[in-house]
């Protein structure tokens, strides 16, 4: 969980990193400039397709990958949110379970450091849960043992990038509008090996299609987005599951922020619990930007 970085100034790295995980993304981040960061995705596949082809129709495969998590239950999951605008890139990395039948999940999210090294915010705890986002640890003014909530239905991007990580749920999901689908061949990630495919899909769609504890979330990137076509590249494992998928979104305001979002999907079975905070831990204050 290492971003590589050069020629950082420490006061712009804040406010992008903090940016990531507020409402007001966009504005900070479209807001700097002029230095930059370099970071991978940090996801282990290997390069080198074959020349097989696929048995069945490529779109057909794909928007079956959300279906095949569900039956499958849960896994760990590793995540990285890429954003570039105006010369300036950040990588925030995430690791964490998921459980795909409850559609509950958690995260801890790593902000990047600053050029020596030095952690420059504690790691943020995020829970996933239908309809909502719970973050600890996020700084902007919340007491650190306080948790914030955010209904991701009243968020601009449904959370897809808001919380630093888009959930893996939703990114699973916005699979079932895929379209364009063309099968690229096989190659590994982790070890495993994999069909990789590659396409565009359509958050609107999506939404429509999308299972009830997600469709209030992509309605509402539907609606924050100014272009409904995500390009993504996805790879499955011989059982239809999703093992690695990679959106690009584009989003505007104040300026446009190219974002790529990495979800590496492995360890699947393993037992995901989700403790949800008492009413009492939740910061009813207001957060600063």
């Amino acid at each position: 969980m290492v971003v590589h970085q050069h020629g950082w100034r420490r006061g712009r790295t804040r406010r992008v990193a903090g940016a990531v995980l507020a409402v007001g993304v966009a504005v900070a981040v479209a807001a700097l400039g002029g230095c930059g960061v370099a970071g991978g995705t940090g996801t282990g596949t290997r390069t080198g397709a074959g020349d097989d082809r696929p048995e069945r129709d490529p779109a057909a495969v794909v928007r079956g990958a959300a279906d095949a998590l569900t039956a499958t239950g849960s896994a760990r999951t590793r995540t990285a949110m890429e954003m570039a605008t105006g010369g300036t890139r950040v990588t925030i990395r995430g690791e964490g379970g998921v459980d795909f039948r409850k559609r509950m999940g958690q995260l801890l999210v790593m902000l990047p450091a600053d050029v020596t090294g030095k952690a420059e915010h504690r790691p943020i705890t995020e829970l996933l849960v239908p309809g909502a986002l719970y973050m600890k640890n996020r700084g902007a003014g919340v007491p650190d043992d306080k948790w914030v909530r955010l209904d991701t239905a009243s968020l601009a991007d449904g959370n897809l990038v808001t919380g630093g990580a888009t959930d893996p749920i939703a990114a699973a999901e916005l699979l079932r509008a895929a379209r364009e689908v063309t099968y690229v061949g096989e190659t590994e990630v982790s070890g495993t090996k994999v069909r990789h495919y590659r396409g565009t899909t359509d958050i609107g769609q999506a939404a429509r299609s999308a299972s009830p504890g997600v469709k209030g979330a992509l309605e509402a990137a539907a609606k924050g987005f100014s272009k409904d076509s995500v390009p993504f590249d996805a790879y499955l494992d011989e059982e239809g599951r999703l093992r690695k998928v990679r959106h690009r979104f584009t989003y505007v305001k104040n300026g446009v922020i190219d974002v790529s979002s990495t979800t590496l999907l492995y360890g699947f079975g393993t037992p995901v619990a989700v403790v949800l905070p008492p009413s009492g831990d939740i910061y009813a204050g207001k957060i600063a930007e």
